[in-house]
């Protein structure tokens, strides 16, 4: 049952600059790369990335929009609507794997990293514009063995994008898929590396969202919609998205340029 319910929040967790967590008890099943469509009661409807997968669930969010900002200042106690989970999320892979998260993406890449059973099977590559933005570090250290941090400007571990950290960690070490989320100019250089070095990969897209379910069509990539199609794709479908990295469309549907 995906209808729409009202949960109320348990615990706040400020992560990062303007970057917070809700958690919120929901009895639903969810897996890593699926959405939430969240309802702050007088304000607005936004499709929300799974941050946790568990019987208390949650969604990272940082503050870029009205809704967003009214998410970020809600307190234990207060109630939301949630509908969902949507959309294909990641499958868990075959053999060793890497996980990238780049900005907040990594809220959506960390419930991925906790699908192995080994933490040796699993690495981590976490990247951020500085280093106060670098989220949920601790929490991927307790899933993997091999957790690689990356920042921009330099302030934290590796000077220079998680593009680069990560074409740098295929040269030395061995994977049989990549998992990611990140800004779609960072994915789109990061498909690059990844057929450079013949891994395949799961990168969960972000396109405008209305429905969730796949009705309304805003979220149209080259034919394919991101809410039910995806948002997760293979880096075989992508490589075939004319669009990608390209073009998006708007609230009214019209095809912009990126």
């Amino acid at each position: 049952m995906n209808g729409n319910e009202v949960v109320t929040i348990k615990e706040v967790v400020p992560e990062g600059k303007g970057i917070t967590t809700l958690r919120f008890e929901l009895d639903r099943t969810a897996r890593p790369g699926q959405f939430f469509m969240v309802w702050v009661p007088g304000v607005d409807e936004v499709p929300m990335s799974v941050s946790y997968t568990g019987r208390v669930k949650g969604i990272t969010v940082r503050e870029v929009g009205t809704a967003t900002k009214a998410l970020s200042g809600l307190k234990g106690g207060d109630m939301i609507g949630i509908r969902g989970p949507y959309g294909r999320g990641f499958a868990m892979p075959k053999g060793k794997f890497l996980v990238v998260g780049g900005g907040t993406g990594i809220a959506a890449v960390l419930p991925a990293v906790e699908m192995a059973d080994d933490k040796d099977i699993v690495d981590v590559a976490l990247g951020a514009r500085n280093a106060s933005e670098i989220i949920f570090e601790e929490r991927a250290e307790n899933a993997s063995n091999h957790v690689h941090v990356s920042t921009d400007d330099g302030t934290r571990g590796f000077h220079g994008t998680v593009v680069a950290m990560v074409d740098d960690i295929l040269k030395k070490h061995s994977y049989d898929q990549v998992i990611a989320c990140g800004p779609e100019k960072m994915l789109y250089y990061l498909l690059e590396v990844c057929k450079k070095h013949g891994v395949e990969s799961q990168m969960s897209l972000e396109r405008f969202m209305k429905c969730g379910s796949g009705l309304c069509g805003s979220c149209v990539i080259d034919g394919k919609r991101v809410c039910a199609d995806g948002p997760v794709f293979y880096g075989r479908e992508i490589s075939d998205m004319l669009e990608f990295s390209k073009a998006k469309r708007d609230e009214a549907g019209r095809l912009i340029k990126l």
